[in-house]
């Protein structure tokens, strides 16, 4: 499955259901069992290129400070969450992790502490694949990209490097405005 293909599918679950996390993953699953299963594997393959991509430490930062937190399996299913939101959100975020700020639901997240998690935007490509086939989705017998680099990590929880990487961000959450 090439990149535009993988992101027309999201974009086809994301019409029509308002874009919550988990409607969107449930039509993104509908949709790729539809396909030929190898295309299903090109998917899966795809999603591992794009999580390995978008595995940056700002991103990290970003997750952690709107979420108030973000464990290894937090930020995975943080990215899950921004892959539902379409290409060119999780584009941006991946090239300017504090570009989220300018997201509607963040700026509210900051007054109402919600957090942005999807599990089940991550597991698309498995539950696709035994939907289509009732087996499991084989295992890549192309481990490319290789794994993520080790990353770099700044102090999320100091708050003045939080406004020195992250400036919009922890304006929105390391001094949440008032209501």
């Amino acid at each position: 499955m090439r990149t535009d293909e993988f992101w027309q599918l999201i974009d086809r679950a994301r019409a029509g259901g308002g874009g919550e996390a988990p409607a969107v993953a449930a039509r993104a699953t509908a949709l790729l069992a539809e396909h030929d299963p190898a295309e299903i594997v090109g998917y899966a393959r795809h999603q591992r290129r794009v999580l390995v991509a978008s595995r940056t430490v700002d991103l990290w930062g970003a997750a952690y400070l709107i979420n108030g937190g973000a464990s290894d399996d937090g930020f995975e299913y943080f990215r899950g969450w921004l892959m539902t939101q379409g290409r060119e959100v999780f584009a941006r975020a991946v090239a300017d992790p504090d570009s989220l700020a300018e997201l509607p639901q963040i700026r509210s997240a900051a007054l109402t502490g919600e957090e942005f998690e999807s599990e089940d935007m991550l597991a698309v490509p498995w539950e696709a694949y035994r939907k289509a086939t009732a087996a499991d989705l084989p295992p890549d017998p192309d481990p490319a990209p290789g794994p993520a680099p080790e990353l770099d990590f700044w102090d999320f929880d100091d708050e003045e490097s939080a406004r020195r990487q992250l400036p919009r961000l922890a304006a929105l959450f390391v001094e949440p405005p008032e209501e």
